[in-house]
């Protein structure tokens, strides 16, 4: 430890239930985020200050202008740009803490390669919105033995509850079928505010930070639900046996892992005028420069490491992404999205 990392993490260790034990466990930890929106930029940023060892962010999608009201990773140029959500995140935590090894991760995480997404992850922030993708990570977490936190945020309410991936009850006691389409609100549909978000998020990462520090007997046994606007908070105690009969952590039947439950991400996508696409090959892996110089005759080309993009019109964009998804800006009709993409994208 050199003289600038001692002084940056001086305040944490000076808390007792830390201490230096606790922050060399917290250095030489690996925490995957999974989402980087308005709850996995917080929780990234507050691991990432506290000197988490490897920090890995898995994230599909791009900033739009819509995310800078609460995802704080993000600025203006990122929105302009429509930056990747795990690139940016990584570039702007760089700055906050060199120390720290980032792995940007853009692809859109489905049974097929959750296991090589979260490999090796010591602990895993949920920050999907997106209860299909919780049903697979509470399988991957039980399958594995993988400790999570999950967090949902909608309006001014959310609550927060780590999952050890041994113990009863999982997540799947508490909910033991996807809630159907339109059930259950979103931030599209209900919308959110940036304090109640940030809660959440700081709560994931307190009870992140308890789990790989050590002190895991401080880890909360029940759910803390909480509501920014009519100021209540309620602690839910969960009994282990809530669910005897659970499919997931009784039964070992982990139908969302093996891609039998969870339906395809392809479609339009919620709150926005785009369609995704996803590739028919899980092997897939597209040469973006060779893409790029072939869209050049066409349009506007803006190129990453992790995508391309053209702008067909005024109103239309294709991003190709390096795993072969494509979103298409500008329609919410999939037949239109699939045109655009065998005219400009091809087999």
């Amino acid at each position: 430890m050199n003289p600038s990392s001692s002084d940056r993490y001086a305040r944490q260790r000076q808390f007792a239930p830390i201490g230096a034990q606790g922050q060399q466990r917290i250095e030489q930890a690996e925490v995957a985020v999974l989402g980087c929106g308005a709850l996995g930029t917080v929780a990234a940023e507050l691991l990432c200050r506290a000197g988490v060892g490897q920090i890995r962010i898995v994230d599909r999608d791009v900033v739009e202008w819509t995310n800078l009201q609460r995802q704080s990773l993000f600025d203006s140029e990122d929105a302009r740009q429509g930056a990747s959500k795990a690139e940016a995140a990584c570039r702007r935590l760089r700055q906050i803490n060199d120390q720290v090894k980032l792995t940007p991760i853009v692809t859109d995480v489905h049974a097929g390669n959750i296991e090589s997404v979260l490999d090796g992850a010591q602990l895993v922030i949920d920050a999907t919105d997106n209860f299909g993708i919780r049903f697979l990570l509470n399988d991957w977490a039980l399958a594995t033995g993988t400790a999570w936190v999950h967090g949902g945020c909608v309006g001014a309410a959310g609550q927060v509850r780590l999952f050890d991936g041994n113990d009863r009850p999982c997540f799947r006691c508490l909910i033991p079928q996807l809630p159907p389409a339109g059930a259950v609100d979103t931030c599209d549909t209900a919308g959110v505010i940036g304090p109640a978000t940030h809660l959440i998020a700081s709560l994931q990462s307190a009870e992140a930070i308890k789990w790989i520090s050590g002190n895991r007997d401080a880890v909360s046994k029940s759910v803390f639900s909480i509501d920014l606007w009519n100021n209540r908070v309620r602690h839910v105690t969960l009994d282990p046996a809530i669910a005897p009969d659970c499919i997931a952590c009784v039964g070992r039947e982990f139908d969302f892992l093996r891609g039998d439950a969870l339906q395809s991400s392809e479609g339009a996508l919620c709150g926005r005028d785009a369609v995704q696409l996803n590739p028919q090959n899980d092997s897939v892996r597209i040469d973006l420069t060779e893409m790029a110089r072939r869209w050049e005759s066409i349009g506007a080309v803006q190129s990453t490491r992790f995508f391309t993009r053209l702008q067909i019109d005024d109103t239309t964009q294709l991003t190709l992404f390096r795993d072969g998804r494509v979103v298409v800006d500008g329609t919410d009709d999939v037949a239109r999205a699939r045109s655009l993409f065998d005219r400009f994208v091809g087999n």
